[in-house]
């Protein structure tokens, strides 16, 4: 006869972690089948279609009833093993945090924790703990700014830094660059919606409709954002641009923040704003665009538009541009709280 095992009182945490398990193909196959046991559980079906949705017996399907009835997902685990556990000695521990940190001999940047496994002739799991242990990530890359090679480098990062923290009386700092290539991706097949349990899904198979060039002004001072969308990147296009923006903010001088490429020091720039008395240029030294306060927009622009979208047409991105930019400025355009510090360099 079998014994019945009465449905454990479950919160939302509880369900929620069930379901990604049973999702999940990056968990064992055995602790997947186990949690969707229990979601079928949940559901009411009985031993039989429990037993018979999951092709396993029905003594399977009361054993982790039963385990999750006693401890929740605890019980899905694996009990103990019985036997004096498998030891790894210093040589391999030192072997496997040494390959960890050498660069792959044979072409891939760092060694993969399979191969590391392969080389020390231990298992995979053995090789995480090991990692974790010292607390290695592999996998992880992280960026710093590096020293700039600018002889005038504090120079003139002391004088950008001073027109974001104290900007001129009468005066507009504008931080200007331009973000190219944007590629206008159509997928082959039509996108899947998200639903529970599965991702928004998109065909690795693109179709290209153009590139788009957006020139972009940021206003430190209030957060708004001035861009057009330029056919071409060269000095002609930024000309043009510097020239709306003398019609746009008229009677008020303009500091510009611009980066060193050669479109921005071009003879033509050159000469035009010679004629400017209104416009003040700063360039940013070498290697340091980052304190060009527009990459933080454009990265904010990436994100919210860009990343994973799909456009139909060079014209529907273009429009979706235009229209993020506007909607961006009327409802969140604010100065962003911006800070340096030497401690954010490393020589």
């Amino acid at each position: 006869m079998k014994v019945k095992f009465s449905l454990p009182k479950i919160d939302d945490d509880v369900r929620s972690q069930l379901v990604t398990y049973a999702r999940s193909h990056a968990v064992e196959h055995r602790l997947r089948l186990r949690s969707q046991i229990i979601l079928d559980w949940m559901e009411g079906m009985t031993y039989k279609e429990s037993s018979r949705a999951n092709d396993v017996t029905e003594a399977v399907v009361a054993k982790w009833r039963k385990r999750f009835s006693e401890s929740l997902l605890d019980g899905l685990r694996d009990s103990p093993r019985p036997g004096k556990p498998v030891q790894v000695g210093e040589d391999v521990r030192n072997r496997v945090v040494h390959l960890a940190c050498q660069r792959n001999e044979g072409g891939t940047p760092r060694y993969s924790q399979h191969e590391i496994a392969k080389q020390c002739g231990i298992s995979q799991s053995w090789v995480s703990e090991i990692l974790r242990h010292h607390d290695l990530a592999p996998h992880k890359t992280e960026y710093w700014c590096g020293k700039s090679p600018d002889p005038e480098f504090e120079p003139k990062m002391i004088e950008i830094v001073g027109l974001y923290l104290n900007p001129p009386q009468n005066a507009l700092v504008l931080s200007i660059d331009e973000k190219t290539q944007i590629q206008a991706l159509d997928r082959t097949q039509p996108e899947l919606p998200m639903r529970p349990g599965n991702p928004r899904r998109l065909t690795n198979t693109y179709k290209r409709h153009g590139t788009v060039h957006l020139m972009a002004a940021l206003a430190v001072e209030t957060g708004e954002v001035t861009a057009r969308r330029v056919d071409r990147n060269d000095s002609e296009s930024f000309l043009a641009f510097l020239k709306y923006l003398d019609r746009k903010y008229r009677n008020v001088d303009l500091h510009l923040v611009m980066d060193n490429l050669a479109t921005h020091k071009s003879e033509p720039v050159k000469a035009w704003l010679a004629k400017k008395r209104k416009f003040h240029v700063h360039f940013t030294p070498t290697y340091a665009s980052w304190l060009n306060q527009i990459e933080i927009w454009f990265s904010i622009l990436s994100r919210d538009v860009l990343k994973d979208s799909v456009w139909h047409s060079r014209e529907q991105l273009i429009r979706e541009l235009m229209r993020y930019i506007k909607e961006y400025n009327e409802t969140r355009a604010k100065p962003f709280s911006w800070k340096y510090g030497k401690q954010y360099l490393i020589n």
